[in-house]
């Protein structure tokens, strides 16, 4: 009962003579899409921070580069270090895949910090608005991980189990249970507190909920989710790498709450 998908080429299309991956244009549809939210949000007498289109602007750049080198360096140093210490040069070639998402934030929380910084404007409360539009990009990345077939989950006999190909084993589709829970449900659930509550009034409280969010929806779901070759399971009982770090910003994002609402 399997669904039977044909494989799906990861080049969209080409422009001359230069492919473009559906892989790019998850990136370029989150960034965008998350552009044009903050923006709405900035021009609300309710936002957290006042910001011009220049800084705005700054600000995308800032996390665009947050993003790529820190997811890339994130996935070189802790999901694959031994590889790229035998071919260095596999560390620019990110058309190849291999992105981390913790890597990814670690790399957004320092150019966002140093934005703030540069702009005189409050770290945590621009932090705060990044985590709502942050799971746009996320849905986006795991589509894109579906289409070029990679993290799938393990061998499974549910009706919505999938398989490339007539003679290929059905599988979880867990990237698609990541762009629900990363993306769709955290998005909801973000969305609704910021507009909806008075939490945007304690910085670093809607950071902190992203956080644990975010970390819930990646251990349960890679609960499904075959782990990565390279590690494998990090314990008997099936602790994945991905689970590890998502239990640490658990944490780290518990703590950010507690300490943005006791502060007035």
């Amino acid at each position: 009962m399997a669904i039977t998908i044909n494989p799906i080429s990861p080049v969209a299309f080409s422009v001359f003579g230069i492919d473009i991956r559906w892989y790019a244009m998850a990136y370029i549809a989150g960034f965008v899409l998350g552009y044009l939210l903050i923006k709405k949000m900035l021009a609300s007498p309710k936002s957290p921070v006042a910001m011009n289109k220049k800084q705005l602007d700054d600000l995308l750049t800032a996390v665009i580069l947050g993003v790529i080198l820190g997811g890339r360096l994130g996935y070189v140093l802790v999901y694959n270090p031994l590889n790229f210490i035998a071919h260095p040069l596999e560390i620019f070639a990110v058309w190849h895949g291999g992105m981390s998402f913790h890597g990814g934030l670690a790399g957004v929380m320092l150019a966002v910090w140093l934005f703030a910084r540069k702009n005189k404007i409050r770290f945590w409360s621009i932090l705060d608005m990044m985590s709502v539009v942050g799971p746009i990009g996320l849905f986006f990345g795991r589509i894109a991980n579906f289409i070029n077939m990679e993290l799938m989950g393990h061998k499974t006999s549910v009706p919505w189990a999938v398989q490339f190909g007539e003679n290929a084993p059905a599988l979880h589709p867990s990237p698609i249970y990541e762009a629900f829970g990363e993306g769709v449900l955290l998005f909801a659930l973000m969305a609704m507190l910021y507009r909806f509550t008075g939490l945007r009034r304690h910085p670093g409280a809607l950071a902190g909920i992203f956080g644990m969010g975010y970390a819930v929806a990646r251990v349960v779901c890679e609960m499904f989710r075959v782990p990565d070759a390279q590690i494998g399971f990090l314990t008997s009982w099936g602790l994945t790498m991905g689970q590890l770090l998502s239990a640490i910003l658990f944490t780290a994002g518990a703590i950010v709450f507690t300490v943005a609402m006791r502060k007035k």
